[in-house]
Order: C-alpha cells, then structure tokens, then sequence
C-alpha cells in the first residue's frame, strides 16, 4: 500500500468512515487489515472455498474479519456463488444460503449479513430482485436459521458495525 492509501485508511478510521474490503485483492485486504483498528467489512463477498474466485473472500481472511468484529455481507452476485455461474448464467438460491452457512459457520453469524449487489450483479432468477428476499428468508430459516439469527444477518450486524465505527471525528 502506497503512502497515500495508508493515509487514507487512518483518515477513514479517524472519521468513523467504513472501509468495503469487497473488491480489493488479497495484499490490498491485508495491507487494510493490518492498519485498520475499525472493524473489518466486506459488504458484497463470498467464500472462496466454496467457490474459488479471487473476489471471493478465504477462510484466513473470514477469520481476520471476524476477529475485527466485522461482518462479510454475502453478495447475491451468481457468478461469486457457483462454479458454473459462467456457462449457465444463473445460480440457486441456495448456493447464496450455503455461503451464508458456511461463512457463519467459520466465524459466527454475528459477522454474517446480507450483502445483495442488486445495483451491479446479475443475481440468482428465483429471486428475482429485492421482492424476493423473502424466499431468501424462508430458505435460510428452512436451513435451520432461527428468528435471532434472521435479525442479526438482516440488519442486525449492519447496525453494529456502523455504530462501532462511526464516531464524531
């Protein structure tokens, strides 16, 4: 990280500014890392084990966000949920709950949220647009996800990452 971009994440930091690891690649995200005392985030992600793309966050990474306090936004972008995205053009709704299992899985699903990318990806057709997060819900509940849970991944730890790191700087 040159310089200029280590000053601006102690400036982000300072002003309570959330800094979106999501499109960095992997020396970017731990150059932040290690530099950052807020929270980490990544607000429209998935886990690379699942599907290894190099937007895809792994589980070294999974855990550093943890660790912060942070949260993954799992991104509803099909292309970062299934290997085959590519040919088909389409995922299952149910690989955006796998990655949601597995990520809280590995680091609690205290640092889970939803993360969409409604404004820039192609998403899952069965869900449609933001009229479908409802089937989202239910086949998350369906997986074992329980009322606490579905507050905390659906706002929940959105709002306490911005509370910890927002600040009157």
């Amino acid at each position: 990280m040159t310089a200029a971009g280590k000053e601006l994440v102690r400036a982000c930091n300072r002003l309570g500014i959330i800094i979106d690891l999501s499109h960095l690649n992997a020396q970017g995200f731990w150059d932040v890392a290690r530099l950052s005392t807020a929270p980490l985030v990544a607000t429209h992600s998935a886990a690379h084990a699942l599907v290894p793309r190099s937007r895809n966050l792994t589980d070294e990474q999974l855990r550093a966000i943890g660790a912060s306090h942070g949260v993954v936004g799992v991104t509803f972008a099909v292309y970062d949920l299934t290997a085959d995205a590519m040919t088909q053009g389409d995922a299952p709704l149910t690989a955006v709950v796998q990655h949601i299992e597995y990520i809280a899985q590995r680091i609690g699903v205290e640092h889970v949220a939803l993360g969409s990318d409604f404004d820039g990806a192609a998403i899952p057709k069965e869900m449609a647009d933001v009229t479908g997060l409802p089937k989202l819900l239910a086949a998350l509940r369906a997986q074992g996800f329980d009322d606490a849970a579905l507050r905390q991944l659906t706002h929940e730890n959105w709002r306490r990452v911005i509370q910890d790191t927002w600040h009157d700087g």
